[in-house]
């Protein structure tokens, strides 16, 4: 087995790079927590290149060992850059060495992938009067017929069944009606259960080297049991910032009227579900005019109402068990999805009357789906602790793990404090960039503080001036979708009437990943968006030169989870809103501003549309969980900086298109119409660095490297030119993907 230098080296070596001191010392930590077995919590900078860090030592313990390692992320956007950029790269690189080229799948719920059986009419449609059957829906049936169309035909050529190969992406409503959920599906009954692309993704996933995942899977597989990722004693988990928030959703559960009302109309054919639904509807009406917020002790008429919930759905599960020893025919599909539903129904509100220790009810008003009761732990903290860290070795990275600098209060979030608390490390590798250098912190101190009215006039007036300014290249992080959808009218209004060419888009008129891709191809195109464009979004280049945040980021005042923490950290004596608002918003603060500096030659400004950043008596707390950006509340230069950055901007640097997928979800060819094979997208340039063997190229010594290859001058020419080593030059036309005349052309 190679040394991990060696490797890492190749690897580097294999992206046109060279080694950063912080990857390095990052790299060997993690080697050694694997052979030592002791957690790690690694706080990494942008720039550090910590996906290699970790993906480095992470191969060789797989392949030595003989064990797959697992990758989990927050997002679907580190996900795709993980087995799209990152691993086909470090795979080919280290192909050498390793004396075999290492394997990697990607694997997802079950949500993600079309179901085959449910397009072929096995399944009772979600939306009946939309659509008289998947199975006969044609295109003459409106927007959604033709999204289930199409749906079908891709459904046809896909290797994956992957929703994430569509581009453009379809709604939800329209994906609903050709997937499952996993309580839905029917398992090795499933008459296509050999053709499932769920099935056979993670049969193929079992035996390969990496497999990557998102956080919420890897809890479920831990916490269930279910056995969906291979055995493995090494986890990795990125953008681990995430990961309370993430386990927190994925163990929270809701009751409604409404979702009582479907369970009782899908089991009404195979069960006397009568007593069920009225259930729902004396539930509703308990609920009717109950105020939001925590529950904390449930009224007496919410017992009774829940009770009634509960027995009647347990009457129900009954009848839906097909007798012993009798054979399913037909009605499979319809009978499996009735029993999902109703098994929710019941464990929902069995849980809730339980009333668990740490469980925390509380109601919402839904504006579509009326009064919803939701149930979460308080913390997760022991249940990360017993299911996640004494079952493997468990490394976590985040570019913020690091507050008041000190990672315990990451750590007691996640149980690795306290007695029993098994041992770990942290350790801090800083970045490489030049942030007071790069970056502009501007303070928008002019402005009043944030209201519960809506977006002031003079904020939308700020946010148009600084979109303006920097000619589109401007990403808006906004807390509600409220603010971002009020903003994004606004711009669009204004810059119609005097036919600015500047085009704003808004989370949720797209897939996410589309949206960011139209957003980092154009100059002038802004995006605006909530708490997923907070993180994960990787824009690096002159596409954006502007991040705006709209107020600080704290947990709404009548959160009921964040209350709840808030309250027992003050009962214990500790200071609640420091504890819980304000660590919130820093952690929210840091990754926000994150988005703006993802190289060393980006250049731009983050403006804060909250006064509060300044005048509060916990700014500073919040100042010193950011980058350390040169800072300034004047408001004409920083117009002036963005008008020069948009004037002298470098080209747009390329963007990643989605791939087609294979089994194991990676990037895989097909062919055209001829019949000739077609390459998965190119790779665009690394954004990591722009040092070759030593020598640091710019963006205008590539284009006058380019200019030199198109002249026809021959390696020796151009290292003339440039006054350097061939072995240099032909590096860098390597990284490039450029060949020269007389060369065989780069695969």
């Amino acid at each position: 087995m190679p040394d991990l230098d060696a490797l890492l080296d190749a690897a580097v070596g294999g992206i046109g790079g060279s080694a950063r001191p912080g990857q390095v010392s990052m790299a060997q930590a993690v080697s050694k927590a694997i052979s030592n077995h002791t957690h790690l919590l690694v706080q990494a900078g942008t720039g550090t290149g910590k996906s290699l860090a970790y993906l480095v030592p992470a191969l060789q313990h797989a392949v030595d060992s003989d064990k797959p390692v697992i990758i989990a992320t927050a997002t679907l956007a580190l996900q795709a850059q993980i087995v799209d950029r990152d691993l086909p790269r470090l795979a080919e690189s280290v192909r050498a060495l390793l004396g075999r080229k290492p394997t990697y799948a990607l694997v997802k719920g079950r949500r993600n992938y079309v179901c085959l059986h449910k397009i072929d009419g096995g399944f009772p449609d979600d939306d009946e009067d939309s659509l008289m059957s998947v199975g006969t829906v044609d295109s003459g049936l409106g927007r959604l017929g033709a999204e289930v169309v199409r749906l079908r035909a891709w459904a046809e050529h896909t290797v994956s069944g992957d929703r994430d190969e569509l581009v453009p992406g379809v709604s939800e409503r329209a994906w609903r009606q050709v997937s499952v959920s996993a309580h839905e599906c029917l398992g090795s009954k499933c008459p296509q259960v050999n053709d499932c692309f769920v099935e056979r993704s993670r049969a193929a996933a079992g035996d390969v080297d990496i497999v990557v995942t998102n956080h919420s899977f890897m809890a479920i597989d831990s916490f269930e049991g279910r056995q969906m990722l291979p055995e493995h004693d090494v986890l990795v988990v990125d953008e681990a910032h995430e990961l309370v928030d993430r386990v927190t959703s994925t163990v929270t559960d809701e009751l409604s009227a409404g979702m009582i009302s479907a369970a009782a109309k899908r089991s009404a054919r195979l069960a006397d579900s009568g007593a069920l639904g009225e259930s729902g509807d004396i539930l509703a009406e308990v609920l009717e005019n109950a105020p939001e917020g925590r529950i904390t002790a449930l009224p007496e008429m919410l017992v009774l109402a829940l009770t009634r919930v509960r027995d009647a759905a347990r009457a129900v599960q009954s009848e839906l068990k097909p007798e012993k020893g009798a054979q399913e025919g037909g009605d499979a599909g319809p009978r499996q999805v009735a029993r999902a539903a109703v098994d929710e129904v019941f464990d929902n509100a069995e849980r809730m009357l339980e009333g668990r220790e740490l469980d925390v009810i509380w109601l919402s008003q839904d504006p579509r789906r009326g009064p919803v009761l939701r149930v979460a732990p308080m913390s997760v903290a022991m249940l990360l602790r017993d299911k996640i860290f004494n079952q493997r070795t468990v490394v976590l990275t985040s570019a913020t793990l690091e507050l008041g600098g000190s990672f315990n209060a990451v750590a007691g979030t996640i149980g690795l404090r306290g007695d029993g608390a098994p041992a770990w490390e942290g350790l801090d590798v800083g970045s490489p960039f030049d942030y007071p250098k790069q970056a502009i912190a501007y303070v928008a101190n002019h402005l009043p503080p944030p209201g519960r009215d809506g977006m002031a006039d003079a904020t939308l007036d700020e946010i148009e001036a600084l979109v303006r300014a920097s000619g589109g290249r401007a990403l808006g992080l906004f807390s509600s979708r409220r603010a971002a959808e009020a903003a994004t009218e606004a711009l669009r209004e204004r810059f119609a009437a005097d036919g600015t060419d500047i085009e704003v888009l808004c989370q949720g008129e797209d897939q996410i990943t589309t949206l960011v891709r139209q957003f980092a191809r154009s100059p002038k195109v802004a995006l605006f968006g909530t708490l997923t464009l907070w993180q994960g979004v990787d824009v690096p280049g002159s596409a954006c030169q502007l991040v705006i945040i709209d107020r600080i980021p704290f947990p709404r005042p009548d959160d009921p989870l964040a209350s709840a923490r808030t309250q027992a950290i003050s009962r214990m004596g500790g200071n609640g809103f420091m504890a819980v608002s304000a660590t919130h918003a820093a952690l929210r603060l840091a990754q926000g501003a994150g988005r703006l500096i993802r190289r060393a030659d980006d250049r731009g400004v983050v403006a804060f549309l909250d006064s509060r950043m300044m005048s509060a008596r916990y700014a500073p707390f919040l100042q010193s969980s950011l980058p350390p950006f040169w800072p300034t509340t004047d408001r004409a230069l920083v117009l002036q900086a963005l008008e020069r950055l948009d004037e002298n901007a470098e080209p747009i640097t390329p963007v990643h298109e989605p791939a087609l997928r294979g089994l194991t979800g990676a990037a895989t060819e097909t062919t055209d119409d001829e019949g000739d094979p077609v390459p998965a997208p190119p790779q665009p340039v690394s954004s990591r660095s722009a040092v070759t063997q030593g020598h640091s190229w710019t963006a205008e010594d590539d284009t006058e490297l380019r200019e030199g290859v198109d002249s026809g001058l021959d390696l020796d020419e151009l290292a003339d030119h440039f006054e350097l080593d061939p072995e240099v030059v032909q590096a860098r036309l390597t990284a490039l993907k450029i060949t020269l005349l007389d060369q065989t052309p780069l695969p």
